[in-house]
């Protein structure tokens, strides 16, 4: 089987558990599996815990500048930028994101009316995917909405590029969890779930064969998708109906 070479790629994890560290996440226990895949191959893997930082509230790209004392948001967002790949790590609370994640994506979107050199928006090129972790319902649901934002705001999603794990639906173990209800269990839970290692498996390699393409292309032509080409009066194939 033919190997590919990985090497310059870039992938960085936001975890937004609700725990700071150095309280055990859940997520950051599923996020191992796929962080290890990628460092076998090669890959700069960096992570962050969203909830240890002071990241303010709000949809401009510093808050300072919108009346909040302290913003690490711009900080954390050059490390983002960074990579080429960004992949979004959220437990589910009453069937939805946590709202590190959604504080995130609101953040991200902050920053989405930036361009590139060649005058697309800033995330023209970068890869984006998800892992959730809980034991209730809600892994597609979430991953729904997490995707669907990084898609509006300029990432780009390969096929299958979340994963997830939520065990039996109902009170239970959490992923990697090693004791449940007093009683060591026989494996952490989920280690063993062929269902999640596969998807965790196949999202991480997805993510990374369009993170490699588009990296290696120089992402996206400029024809047809420049802000900038745009504000100058370049419409390409557009023709407004008025005029038609």
């Amino acid at each position: 089987m033919r190997s590919m070479d990985f090497s310059n790629i870039k992938a960085v994890f936001v975890n937004c558990t609700l725990k700071k560290s150095p309280q055990k996440s859940h997520t950051a226990e599923l996020f191992k599996l796929s962080k290890h895949i990628m460092e076998k191959e090669n890959v700069h893997v960096d992570e962050i815990r969203l909830i240890d930082h002071d990241v303010a509230s709000g949809i401009y790209p510093d808050m300072t500048e919108h009346g909040w004392d302290k913003d690490e948001w711009p900080e954390l967002f050059e490390k983002i930028i960074a990579a080429d790949i960004l992949i979004i790590g959220t437990p589910i609370w009453l069937g939805e994101k946590s709202s590190e994640a959604q504080k995130l994506i609101e953040r991200l979107y902050s920053m989405s009316g930036k361009t590139n050199d060649k005058g697309q928006y800033i995330y023209y090129g970068k890869v984006g995917g998800c892992i959730i972790t809980g034991n209730e319902d809600g892994v597609k649901h979430c991953a729904m909405g997490i995707l669907y934002s990084l898609q509006h705001v300029g990432y780009s999603i390969p096929p299958q590029a979340d994963s997830g794990w939520i065990g039996e639906v109902g009170p239970g173990p959490s992923y990697g969890d090693e004791e449940w209800a007093g009683e060591k269990l026989n494996a952490p839970a989920g280690f063993q779930s062929d269902f999640t290692n596969k998807n965790t498996t196949f999202m991480t390699y997805n993510l990374l064969h369009l993170a490699y393409t588009l990296k290696n292309q120089g992402g996206y032509p400029a024809y047809g998708n420049s802000n900038k080409d745009w504000q100058n009066g370049n419409k390409w194939g557009f023709e407004n109906p008025e005029y038609r």
